[in-house]
Order: C-alpha cells, then structure tokens, then sequence
C-alpha cells in the first residue's frame, strides 16, 4: 500500500500578489483549470493500490483544502493541521506516525502541493521504480534531469547504478536508479555549468519515497529530538471535524528542518532516481513563465490584457483591463488591490516586497480583497476610518458562527437569495432587496436556507473594524478565532 503524504505548508510569498499568507500558490489555478493542489492529487490516481491522500496543512487553509477535495470526489486519508511550520522532516514524521496506525508500514510518497509535472507517464514510471527500491528498505529521492545551469536549486550527484534482484515487475518500464554520491547546496553559476555539463548531476526535486518505519528508524538516528518531539505532538493530537490538530506546545518545540539535512544527508541508504518529466516547483514568476504556453512573442498572458510592441513578459490581469506598449522581459501582475510590476531577473526578490508589506503590518501580505470562509466568502467593497463595505456570499445550507461584536454595527441588504438571520432572540427571514440593522453588542448569525447562493452587501459603522472583533458561541465548523 502507497499512502501518498502531500506537503500543503507553504505559503508561497514570490508569487506575491497571486499568492498570499492566507491563500497561497498551491491552492491557485495556475497552470490550469484546477488548482496545484488539485492537480497534485490528479496526478497520483494511476498508481495501483494507493490510499486517499494524508495532506499535512497549516490550519488557516484546512477549509480551502477540504473543498477542493471534495470537487474531485477525493476523500483524504487524513488532513493534519501543522500549529505552527517546522520544514519537511518534522511534517513527514507526523505523516509516518499517522500512517503506520493506518496501514501496516506503508509505503509514503512524499509530494508538495505546488509542482507542475507536465509528464504524468514519466512521472509514474519513476514512482514505480521508487516503490521497489523503498520496499527493499531504501529512502528514494526524485532527482530532476536539469534542462539548464539553474542555481536556485539544490544538485544531487549520482553514484553507481543500482541493480534489482528477483524482481520481474514491469521492467520494460522500470527506471534505473543510484545511489546518492552527494548533496550539493544552490551553486553559483560557474559550479552549476559545471555540474550540468558533467552528467552527473540532477536537481534536488523534494519529492520522497520510502516506508514509514524506515524513515522514522532513520530520523532516531540522526535527529532524534525531532522524532521525540512529533511523537508527542501526535501522541496528544485532537480530532476536530474532518482534521487532526497535533499537540501545539510539542510541535512548537520540535526543530525545524529539512529531510534533506536531517535524514538523506546522513543516511546510508540514499537513492536517487532521475526524472525528466517537464518539472517545476514554480518557485517564481519566471518560473511560471516559462509552464505556461506563450504567444508568438515569448508572452503568457490572462486576464483583459491588450499587448501592443511586447515580448516575452508575463501579465495576469485578475480583474481590470491591462494595457502594456513597447516592453520586453517584465512581470505585470494586477489583482484587486495591488499591482506587481519586475523585470523577470529580478523576480526572485518579491519576497522582500513581502517582507516589508509585514512589517508594516498591511493586510495584502496576507489576504485578498476576497476572503474565502468555510460557508463562503466575502469581499472587501470600501472601507474608511469608520465605516467598511463588503460582499458577502453564504453557500447553501451554510451559515456563519452564533457571534457578537463589541466595536462595530452591521446593516445586511440582500440582493439575492433567501436569508435566515439570528437577531438576539428573533430569527428573521429575508428576500431579495430586504435589509436588517445588527446593533452593537447584539448576538448573530447568518444562515442561508436556500438552494442557491445567497449574496448580500454588508455595512459595518464602529471604532473598530479589525476582523478578530468576533465573540463566537457556537459554530459549527469548530472555529475559536476570527481568522480560522
């Protein structure tokens, strides 16, 4: 049995503005019409005798993940909501812990959500190649055949081929495999020409495969404190609704770090398997330029573009009309409420956009103007000092958490649908171009009894109109915060 263990962690800030903190790249269509994580989980269904997949997340998506599941009709083995990020090693053993009370000692298959692989067949011959050597006790890694002296990447060294004895499976598609000779840290560029030109090298992909004892023999050994400190934050882990909270005060204590460092480094029992299969971690815009198709001009475009005198840019327009005359290798990027403009040399530093954004504490490091909740969504219309204008959209047969505020009003219009709304100790019923007034200090809910979307504009009018104003009594998606 494969249990596939998909990384959902992340939070992709060089994406930025796409991608933000509390909705990141692997849950964005970007190269296609589903999301990363979707296509991720797409990409596995032809593998024999695999499990739903074990997604390891951090808790402000579990809702997002959760409905994107449920589009593909996919039922997950587990959702494990991460308190705080600890890298991959920690994740991973959570994932073994969890699946050896699942399944006697399987195979896992460690993926992270946000890759584009463009060769699903090479792509599953390598994880057949994989599947033998992990259960003949090997730790596998899928080393990526590279197409250029890229150094963003990690390198592998290959060491000697590796042979399979008395086994029969599919060998015309089998792929050879070899040990690992080294690890190779992001070189400069001279090295990576090197290391491309040798043939002896491939890009350090981090997808994994090995049995879930054998990982967890290996971390003992060479990071024992990690293993420790996941086995007591499993130990303590609580179910809530479709997800698993791990035990925050001992995963909070658990050292950060990477498989690489802390397991495939140091273990004797490395292989690699080369892969070539169109592959991307769409680390950047560059990167995502370079999937994406392109015009006759080098340009990926979507959205309202009108390119005139233009050539090998990237420009997303996500919701207005987006000009551009007479430029050549940029990056444009419009959303609703910020607008990225780079050369694509200098993508890389998006990241410190982000990084100011936070320490100047604006709300677009972490969020949209649309704010997706587990029973719907809303939007950001307006806002001043002491008023804020929103859109807010409630699914059928949802409803919002019984709650209070203590700094703000609320006046609630529908445009469309039916509305049940909680008003103190009056339940009302409202229709289309209907309105009711939430006072101050009055406890509420809002439900949408109907068959269709409901959708309505909100008025707040308060001294304060931070998001955390929210007292919860009862909800039924087990939220404690505002921002969960």
């Amino acid at each position: 049995m494969i249990i596939p263990v998909i990384l959902s962690g992340g939070s992709g800030t060089r994406l930025w503005p796409l991608s933000r903190e509390l909705y990141p790249k692997q849950l964005l269509p970007l190269v296609s019409e589903k999301t990363m994580l979707q296509e991720t989980v797409r990409r596995i269904t032809g593998i024999a005798d695999i499990a739903g997949p074990l997604v390891i997340a951090n808790e402000s998506h579990r809702f997002m993940i959760v409905e994107q599941m449920r589009l593909m009709q996919v039922k997950p083995s587990a959702i494990v909501l991460e308190p705080v990020g600890r890298n991959t090693a920690p994740a991973v053993a959570v994932a073994a812990l969890r699946a050896i009370k699942m399944k006697k000692d399987p195979v896992l298959l460690v993926l992270p959500a946000d890759h584009v692989i463009e060769n699903t067949v090479a792509f599953l011959a390598a994880v057949h190649t994989g599947r033998i050597h992990a259960e003949a006790g090997k730790l596998i890694t899928f080393g990526i055949v590279p197409g250029s002296p890229a150094t963003g990447y990690g390198y592998i060294r290959k060491g000697r081929a590796l042979k399979i004895k008395g086994d029969v499976r599919n060998k015309a598609s089998r792929l050879t495999a070899f040990t690992v000779a080294r690890f190779e840290e992001k070189p400069d560029l001279a090295k990576a020409k090197s290391f491309v030109q040798s043939g002896d090298y491939l890009w350090n992909s981090g997808m994994f495969m090995f049995k879930a004892s054998v990982y967890l023999k290996e971390l003992k050994r060479h990071a024992p404190e990690i293993l420790k400190a996941c086995e007591k934050a499993d130990k303590g882990a609580t179910k809530d609704l479709d997800f698993l909270r791990l035990d925050e005060k001992a995963f909070t204590e658990c050292p950060a770090d990477s498989i690489d460092y802390a397991v495939m480094e140091k273990t004797g029992s490395a292989v690699v398997i080369p892969l070539d299969a169109g592959w991307s971690d769409v680390g950047s815009w560059s990167s995502l330029w370079e999937v994406l198709p392109r015009d006759d001009n080098g340009n990926a475009v979507s959205g309202d573009v009108i390119l005139r005198d233009v050539k090998d840019s990237f420009i997303h327009a996500g919701g207005r009309l987006v000009a551009a005359v007479g430029i050549k290798d940029l990056v444009i990027v419009e959303t609703a409420d910020a607008v990225l403009v780079s050369h694509k040399n200098k993508v890389q530093k998006v990241k410190q956009i982000v990084a100011h954004l936070k320490s100047d504490n604006r709300c677009e490091a972490n969020l949209h103007r649309r704010v997706n909740r587990p029973w719907g969504a809303y939007e950001c219309i307006n806002r001043e000092e002491r008023f804020q204008v929103k859109r807010i959209t409630v699914n059928p047969g949802a409803s919002s958490s019984l709650q209070v505020h203590q700094h703000r009003a609320e006046h609630w219009i529908v445009v469309k649908g039916t509305a049940r709304i909680t008003k103190g100790k009056e339940v009302l019923t409202l229709s289309e171009n209907e309105s009711t007034y939430i006072p101050l200090g009055t406890r509420h809910r809002l439900e949408n009894p109907g068959k269709i979307p409901l959708e309505l504009i909100e008025v707040q009018s308060g001294s304060y109109l931070g998001e955390d104003d929210i007292e919860r009594f009862d909800d039924r998606y087990g939220r404690k915060g505002s921002n969960k």
